[in-house]
């Protein structure tokens, strides 16, 4: 390979090849930050559950929706109706069900545990999308469960939790 002689010619060659080898990084660099699809079903007339779809856009999911209620599917995917909320979703292979927030559904592809998916049963106050204006400060303690393909449960995280004294 032969290099520029002049200190022109160098600066030329230098500001190219740098640019050349910043735009074969792109791909790279659109790979990394792409959007992680999630598939949600939802009632249409649900305020909460567009609030928590867009929580998991602002938290970089690329969400389809499809307002048509999440009864059937919830069934069809396995997840026992105890454990229902008011939208059912699918990311990865997994089942997100209720208003999990999207960090908690980030930490579940991350681990990739041998389970069906999590869970925040019912539509406790503070949770995401259940958390604007509406509600003021008010925070309910909520767990968000990690359902195993069985139907059990356990913890994955719990949040508002009041100090024990």
């Amino acid at each position: 390979m032969t290099y520029p002689t002049t200190t022109s010619s160098r600066r030329t060659w230098l500001t190219t090849s740098v640019t050349l080898l910043a735009a074969s990084a792109l791909p790279f660099a659109a790979t990394a930050t792409a959007p992680t699809p999630l598939e949600v079903w939802k009632d249409p007339n649900c305020g909460c559950c567009q609030d928590w779809v867009d929580h998991m856009q602002a938290n970089g999911f690329s969400v389809k929706v499809h307002a048509t209620g999440n009864n059937a599917v919830r069934a069809r995917l396995g997840l026992p109706q105890k454990l229902g909320s008011c939208h059912t979703a699918l990311v990865g292979g997994y089942v997100v069900e209720g208003h999990v927030p999207a960090s908690d559904v980030r930490a579940l592809l991350q681990q990739k545990p041998k389970a069906l998916g999590l869970a925040v049963p019912g539509m406790p106050v503070g949770s995401p999308g259940m958390d604007g204006a509406v509600y003021g400060d008010r925070r309910d303690p909520y767990d968000v469960l990690l359902v195993a393909h069985d139907g059990s449960t356990r913890v994955f995280n719990s949040y508002n939790k009041k100090a024990s004294t």
